[in-house]
């Protein structure tokens, strides 16, 4: 993060809510490190994602895989994915995936990459799938944590949702802290971004912050 100190919560906030309406008590990730306030927060919405064959068992003996490294992307969804077998084929076929609200995420061969909501590879087996064969991948709910914005993250961390309101030490376990969430104003300036976060970046996240009545303000 950039290096920013600041004392207290009114060098961020300019305006609230009565009665400190505005705030909330929230829960900063451990691994955090040492945050300073006025950091630009996203909440861990999205957990894990785990595979298995569907209720029932399959006849094809192929596997379904998922991404070593980023199995889970940006827009996914908690509940379960469907991936059933379209059309078969000698050696392969087709996918169709569903999300956990029934919406279709599209189509994909036995062997090839899957990259939506989730991303995944199917390998074909000694013996061939069927049509209606398939996996279920259940995508967990996140800790509901916060965590220093991260634009490269996909468990939601990476979607502006709250401003830390003092500095904070999570480097080695879970810290309580208090958040600006709603109908407030703060300060431009004294935000904290991630290093080398663009201007582009920073724009999208403050227009989720003024979603949520947030509003940054140049001055002091």
């Amino acid at each position: 993060m950039e290096t920013l100190t600041l004392k207290t919560a009114t060098d961020v906030v300019k305006t609230e809510g009565p009665n400190r309406s505005s705030r909330d008590e929230g829960i900063l990730a451990s691994g955090s490190d040492v945050v300073e306030c006025g950091t630009v927060l996203g909440k861990i919405g999205v957990g894990a994602a785990v595979s298995a064959t569907k209720s029932g068992g399959n006849t094809g003996t192929g596997t379904l895989t998922l991404d070593a490294t980023n199995p889970v992307r940006d827009g996914a969804k908690v509940g379960v994915y469907r991936v059933r077998l379209k059309t078969a084929a000698a050696n392969g076929g087709v996918w169709a995936v569903t999300d956990p609200e029934g919406y279709d995420l599209g189509e994909v061969a036995v062997g090839a990459a899957f990259d939506n909501d989730l991303k995944f590879v199917t390998a074909d087996g000694a013996t061939d799938f069927i049509v209606g064969d398939g996996f279920d991948v259940t995508v967990a709910l996140g800790s509901g944590k916060w965590a220093p914005l991260d634009f490269a993250a996909e468990d939601g961390s990476q979607h502006a949702g709250a401003i830390l309101l003092e500095k904070a030490d999570a480097s080695d376990a879970d810290a309580r802290v208090v958040l600006l969430r709603r109908s407030a104003e703060v300060v431009s300036q004294a935000l904290v971004w991630p290093v080398g976060a663009t201007t582009l970046q920073k724009n999208a996240a403050l227009a989720a912050l003024e979603a949520r009545g947030i509003v940054a303000r140049t001055g002091v």
